[in-house]
């Protein structure tokens, strides 16, 4: 089954590879850096600190969304060509492509969080680039776990995407929708609104704690906060993957 997995995640990764995702990787690269002096040049005022944050966020963004984007239309690929049956009819688990195929992303999430952790490393310190490039690599290892399991489920790109879009803004979003929903009211309304954002905050992961902007503009980053990230990643994708065999289990092929 290792033997499986292993060549089903090379085989992912080279499929990417294959589909030009280096020159996407560093079109995007280039375009953030090149749209972050020009915000730079702009808004002069705090220049440094302002195009050390706007390339940080410009760089997640793109990570997130290649990662993503591949993670939905690869599997999507794979269903209309009918490659999932034939793989599923080999005499291995099926628990054996899909975390291959889990493997096979979080491999090319390597390659944007590297990137980015070698830019930032030029505005900041080192240590917290590297801090903030592993703290994203996690949120990608999420991202694309849950960009398999909407696939898995719903087999079409669109309402995949869609899905693995809104899941990343409200986990990027919740503790602000938490705070807002905990106001200063304390009518019945405002009480339900408020139950709602916590049980969305107990639900989902606090990517909002991930590839913080303050480590590198302040070096605040700590191994208290790489904790954290490393025990959130490993939760949330654990418990992705265990959501995706169980709908793969189900399935009759």
């Amino acid at each position: 089954m290792g033997t499986a997995i292993l060549a089903i995640a090379t085989g992912t990764l080279k499929e990417a590879l294959r589909s030009r995702l280096l020159w996407l990787l560093a079109a995007l690269a280039l375009g953030a850096v090149g749209l972050a002096g020009f915000l730079q040049a702009v808004l002069p005022a705090g220049s440094r600190a302002t195009n050390t944050a706007l390339l940080a966020a410009l760089l997640r963004l793109a990570g997130t969304g290649m990662v993503g984007i591949f993670a939905v239309t690869a599997l999507v690929r794979e269903y209309g060509d009918k490659q999932v049956e034939l793989m599923i009819a080999l005499p291995y688990p099926r628990a054996a492509w899909l975390l291959g195929r889990l493997a096979g992303c979080g491999l090319l999430a390597l390659l944007p969080a590297a990137v980015a952790g070698m830019l930032l490393a030029f505005a900041s310190p080192p240590a917290q680039a590297a801090l903030w490039a592993a703290s994203l690599l996690g949120e990608l290892w999420i991202v694309a776990a849950f960009a398999v399991f909407c696939t898995l489920t719903l087999q079409h790109a669109l309402p995949s995407l869609c899905a693995t879009a809104g899941f990343y803004l409200l986990a990027r979003s919740v503790t602000a929708l938490q705070v807002a929903g905990h106001g200063t009211g304390g009518d019945a309304g405002q009480r339900v609104i408020a139950a709602g954002t916590d049980a969305l905050a107990l639900l989902l992961p606090r990517l909002d704690a991930f590839a913080r902007s303050e480590w590198l503009l302040y070096g605040t980053g700590t191994m208290a906060d790489a904790g954290f990230v490393a025990g959130q990643s490993a939760i949330y994708v654990a418990l992705l993957a265990a959501c995706a065999l169980f709908d793969l289990y189900r399935k009759e092929f």
